[in-house]
């Protein structure tokens, strides 16, 4: 027979002595029994340990929540106040600009009011003006505005830079007569016209009649005639008389003389 072998288990004692008389107890533990409670002490002092640290992680969470939660109010109340501010300022532009418009929509009908008064003095004295310079000019004899012919003439020729007088044509016997009041500057003839009469009106006029078929002066130089008054006789039809007027030294259109008595 073979020898069997025997397996030894270790164990540990531990004996409890009481000091007041009762029963020692004394317990046996096993060597495994021993490495689980040290392992089952290690997992318990582990978990503690990290109950902790969650629990101060959580605590600093809470801090900087509420830090940040403090900082983010703040930040609000900075930004309200900032707001508040602008709109008190934009709303004391809106007024300032609204107080600028009035006084320009014031100054605006002032302006306006002023040009109308401005205007109508000046229509007014536009008027003033205008009225004695027309009731001199009906006036005054002086100004040669009446047709140079007696009778019933016809205009050959009108006005023109090449042609700087009017052409009539006589109808009928009749006179040239003076177109206003004046001094007979000149009577005598040239290579076109057998004669020709001139007039000085005395205010800057002058007027000519010019006959191209020979005719009879009834004035002399140097005599005062009329409005009116009778030049030269025309006993013929078709008696052409070149009529010009001279302003200033410058030969104008006669119709324009005619037109300004009306």
């Amino acid at each position: 027979m073979k020898p069997r072998k025997h397996k030894h288990k270790e164990s540990f004692s531990i004996l409890l002595i009481s000091n007041t008389g009762q029963n020692s107890r004394q317990f046996h533990a096993s060597h495994f029994f021993l490495r689980l409670f040290t392992v089952f002490a290690v997992v318990l002092c582990v978990s503690f340990g990290w109950l902790i640290y969650q629990y101060w992680i959580g605590l600093e969470n809470r801090e900087s929540v509420s830090v940040t939660s403090r900082k983010e109010n703040t930040d609000d109340s900075e930004i309200q106040a900032e707001l508040l501010e602008r709109l008190s300022t934009q709303e004391k532009m809106v007024a300032q600009l609204e107080e600028e418009k009035e006084n320009l929509s014031r100054q605006n009908e002032a302006l306006t009011s002023e040009n109308k008064a401005l205007l109508a003095a000046a229509k007014g004295n536009l008027a003033a003006e205008q009225e004695p310079q027309e009731q001199a000019t009906g006036d005054d004899t002086a100004f040669p505005s009446k047709y140079p012919y007696s009778e019933q003439g016809t205009v050959a020729e009108k006005y023109s830079a090449e042609h700087p007088y009017v052409s009539i044509g006589t109808e009928g016997a009749g006179n040239i007569i003076a177109a206003g009041d004046g001094t007979v500057s000149m009577v005598g003839s040239d290579d076109t016209y057998p004669l020709i009469i001139e007039i000085e009106h005395g205010n800057g006029y002058q007027t000519r009649y010019m006959f191209l078929q020979a005719a009879e002066a009834k004035q002399a130089e140097g005599e005062q005639v009329q409005i009116g008054t009778a030049l030269a006789a025309v006993d013929t039809d078709n008696v052409q008389v070149d009529y010009q007027v001279i302003f200033e030294g410058q030969p104008i259109d006669p119709l324009i003389v005619f037109e300004a008595k009306g």
